[in-house]
């Protein structure tokens, strides 16, 4: 008889709230109980992605809304975001609430989600990835001097293809801007002919880059890494002409193994006279330990990069500054812990930055010039207002214990320690 009383008044709430007291990090964790009753508990800043849709007959949660819409054909609206802090309870008789667990902090989902790791048929994210790409041309008109008459556009697959088509529908825009303009300053000269031939230029696309979609080098180990890239990417031949710029857009820019070891290169046999490498988003300069995997600050290339400037430019006591702070806080608690590897970055622009990655992925044998640009930061919380998360770009932590994963990352790479951050 026990039993049955002991489902039925079973408090999920309470046992989730007692658990998790001391809880620091991002999580979207799934229970199930062996009477039937399940629980969905979302972390207090939203880190972590969550969806439900629930009706007379289910209750499903999953980390994406475009998979509940597919599989129970129901519209975007119908599916809601399961709040941070709290947990959708399922009890075993079909009764279905929503409790607070946690009180909710500031929200700072995860904008990484976004940008890469995301489903992008989600309404919402096809939306923002198009946004990243119109948001970044302004930058790459600067580095092709408004060429666009030679230029070609195209992007590294999969997941950069929507970013593409917002760059291009954005130099589209740029192009009939320039048209216009030219139209109305030579009115009184223009024939069918003239005006024909105006009218005829158009931003050229083509898909340069071609991928063997069973290898994924962002999520293969390290000592796989490399001899993986060399052979993901293939070029397509004949499209390119000398005096063109060749921009190439990408999700985003970690390590920068694969464009070193195998894009930049083959790109540069279509000889191009410049080759744009643009990043959909900012450069990732810090660990993130939140679920996407990115345990080390010397993997990332513009950690690296920063690390040279600062040797080349006689600010290398900036290094030993920012590792006896970080081991300074050792033993320090969570929430007194400081992110000092900001100082790192401090000394010097994005621009220059990217310039630095750009010099140290360029081969001596590469003939085109090689320029790589990546989105701000201003421009991605423009993209995705409601994922304002940017801790590995901006080294704004969601949680104390981000600040002691960035510290400890530090002086991993200090110490000549390869072990993990976390």
């Amino acid at each position: 008889e026990a039993s049955a009383i002991i489902s039925e008044r079973l408090n999920i709430a309470r046992i989730l709230k007692r658990a998790s007291k001391q809880w620091d990090g991002g999580f979207a964790m799934a229970g199930l109980l062996g009477h039937g009753d399940s629980f969905v508990f979302r972390d207090p800043a939203g880190i972590r992605p969550a969806y439900y849709y629930q009706d007379d007959e289910i209750a499903v949660v999953a980390s994406e809304r475009p998979v509940i819409q597919t599989v129970f054909n129901v519209p975007f609206d119908k599916v809601q975001e399961l709040e941070p802090g709290n947990a959708i309870i399922i009890k075993k008789d079909g009764t279905v609430s929503m409790q607070e667990i946690i009180p909710p902090v500031t929200k700072k989902a995860c904008s990484f989600e976004r940008i890469y790791f995301s489903r992008g048929s989600d309404a919402e994210i096809y939306r923002e990835r198009k946004e990243l790409g119109r948001l970044v041309l302004p930058q790459v008109l600067e580095a092709i001097d408004n060429d666009t008459d030679n230029a070609v556009f195209s992007y590294i697959p999969n997941t950069a293809e929507t970013s593409f088509f917002g760059m291009v529908e954005a130099a589209q825009d740029f192009l009939n801007d320039r048209k216009n303009t030219d139209i109305l300053e030579n009115r009184h000269t223009l024939n069918a002919e003239t005006l024909k031939e105006l009218l005829s230029v158009k931003i050229r696309t083509e898909k340069i880059a071609i991928k063997d979609v069973k290898l994924r080098t962002f999520i293969t180990e390290d000592s796989s890494r490399d001899d993986l890239v060399e052979h993901v990417y293939d070029v397509t031949y004949g499209v390119i002409k000398p005096e063109d710029n060749l921009v190439i857009i990408d999700d985003s820019i970690v390590r920068g193994t694969t464009l070193k070891k195998s894009i930049i290169k083959m790109m540069d046999r279509l000889n191009p006279k410049r080759i744009v490498i643009v990043s959909s988003a900012p450069q990732i300069r810090y660990p993130d330990c939140y679920g996407i995997d990115m345990a080390k600050l010397e993997g990332l290339v513009a950690f690296r990069a920063a690390e040279e400037l600062l040797k080349e430019r006689g600010m290398g006591h900036i290094i030993e500054e920012v590792y006896q702070k970080s081991k300074a806080q050792e033993n320090l608690p969570d929430n007194e812990v400081v992110n000092y590897v900001r100082d790192f970055y401090a000394p010097f622009t994005d621009k220059e930055i990217s310039d630095k990655i750009a010099q140290m992925l360029t081969e001596d044998h590469i003939k085109a010039e090689v320029k790589i640009i990546f989105q701000t930061v201003d421009n991605l919380h423009i993209a995705c207002p409601k994922n304002l998360g940017d801790w590995y770009f901006t080294g704004d932590y969601p949680t104390p214990g981000g600040n002691r994963v960035v510290n400890r990352a530090f002086i991993n790479y200090y110490e000549g320690n390869d072990a993990r951050a976390y």
